[in-house]
Parts: structure tokens; sequence; C-alpha cells
């Protein structure tokens, strides 16, 4: 009886065949072992729009698919197709390093089984497990690809942040602070911002477990606050005051005047006499 080979290229020997070539084949067997548990593979797949067939050979280190990395590289010009054969079952790391905006999809020879598709401006790393669950469609599934990091582009979905929520600052593009927050222990009030749609307002308004709950907006130092281009007096008034503005939009605190003035009394004197 021949020899058989597994899905991956491993030798299976049969009882009384490879006399004097056993530890020949043996270490081979080994060799290909490893590559496949940790071994790693750049593959360029540099050109326009094709389709590359990973291979696997038969008691060799030789295939392009035997491999637990598989580094993708190369500057391509049309979005690429990478295969495996469809009874391949195995795990693979895979890393998008080409050049060019183009997709790079993963899948088996044939079939409409699931597949994995590295955007085109996903240049990063992905965790497959080939299934060979179905010999006409068999799928290739997404892991999760470990940790969120600072510099990666990812999408957490379904996703439940503990503590903190989210911090003591919101920060904006360019990493500078846009918002300061402070927790306040035991709170109950809070501020609700709600957005509208075409025609309405948005509101910010107070909100929480008090019946009656006020907004505080206190500027820091002589700063002064102003809202709809009216900016508001930095400290109170006087009893008996009003606000007054100056026709530039700078409004501040004066004592509205009493009585009769000099010129309206002068004007009656000459109507009544």
């Amino acid at each position: 009886m021949a020899s058989s080979y597994t899905p991956l290229g491993i030798e299976k020997m049969a009882t009384g065949e490879n006399a004097g070539t056993w530890g020949t084949k043996t270490n081979a067997n080994l060799d290909l072992a490893e590559l496949l548990l940790g071994g790693f593979k750049s593959l360029s797949i540099a050109g326009g729009a094709q389709t590359t067939a990973l291979t696997i050979a038969d008691g060799a280190l030789t295939g392009t698919g035997q491999a637990r990395m598989i580094e993708f590289t190369g500057s391509i010009t049309g979005n690429q197709i990478v295969t495996i054969p469809n009874d391949v079952e195995t795990f693979y790391f895979l890393r998008n390093s080409t050049s060019g905006a183009y997709t790079v999809q993963f899948k088996y020879a044939t079939g409409s089984g699931d597949t994995f598709t590295f955007s085109a401006t996903n240049k990063g790393d992905a965790i497959l497990f080939a299934t060979a669950n179905d010999g006409t469609n068999p799928d290739i599934y997404t892991l999760p690809a470990g940790d969120v990091t600072l510099t990666g582009t990812q999408t957490l979905t379904n996703k439940t942040l503990t503590a903190p929520k989210i911090g003591t600052s919101i920060l904006d593009t360019n990493g500078n602070e846009l918002f300061l927050l402070t927790a306040t222990s035991s709170a109950v009030n809070q501020l609700t911002y709600a957005n509208a749609a075409t025609g309405n307002k948005p509101t910010l308004t107070a909100s929480g477990g008090d019946t009656n709950i006020g907004v505080s907006i206190q500027p820091k130092g002589s700063g002064t606050i102003t809202i709809d281009a009216l900016t508001f007096p930095a400290a109170d008034g006087s009893s008996g005051q009003v606000l007054e503005t100056n026709g530039s939009g700078v409004l501040s605190f004066s004592t509205p005047s009493s009585g009769i003035t000099t010129g309206k009394a002068i004007a009656m004197a000459m109507i009544f006499g």
C-alpha cells in the first residue's frame, strides 16, 4: 500500500513501506508539522485583479499554503482573491502588507461558503479558521484579532465599556482636550444632549433624580459668557439694575432712569402751559 497524505501535506506511511527511509520521511513530516504549527511565509500577490491559489505540497515544505502565518506583499493594482484547497482545515494568521487601495479576499477555491476580505484600506492582520465543514461550500470563519490598540483601525461591535465609561476627558482629533469630565460622588443629576431632525433645534437639558434642576455655566477668571453673539457681564449687578446692550452685543447692568426727564418736563410745559 502506498503512502497517503493529509490535506496539509503530511505523509502517512503504510505498514512495511519506505524501508530504510523512515527516518528521512519522518523528519520531513516533523519539519512540515513545525511549519504548519508556527511557520511564516511571505507571498507576493502584486499585479492587477487576479486569483492566487495557495498550494499544498505533499511531503514537502514548498506549498504556499503550508504555514501558520502568511503575509501578503506587493503593489496591487486591482482587487485580489487568494484561495486554498477545499479540504484544508487549519488556522491562518494573515497579514495584508500590500500597497494599493484594493481589496484582498481569502476564500476556498470553490463554493459559496463564508469568506474573509481585507478592505481597500485595511492593511492589518486577521485570524481565520478554515473549517472544511462542507465539501461543496466550506466556510472561512473570522476570529477576534486580539486587543484594541491605540494605532489600529478597529470596529467595536456589541461591546460594553465598564469603568471608566469614558474617562476624565474627551480629546479632539489632534489629541487635545475637548471636554474635561469631573466625577461627583453619588451624583443623581446630569445634562442630556439631544440631536434634532430637520427644522428642529438640538437641546441641552438638565435631567436627573431631583424635581427641580438648574444649570450652572461658569467662566474662568475675568472671562465672560457669550450666547448667540451676546456677551453677558462677568459679575452680578446691584438690586434694581437691568441688563442693557451697547448695540454691539455687549450686555451690562445699568440703573434705569426714574421720573420725568428735563426734556419731557419742558415739552409738557409748552403743551399744557
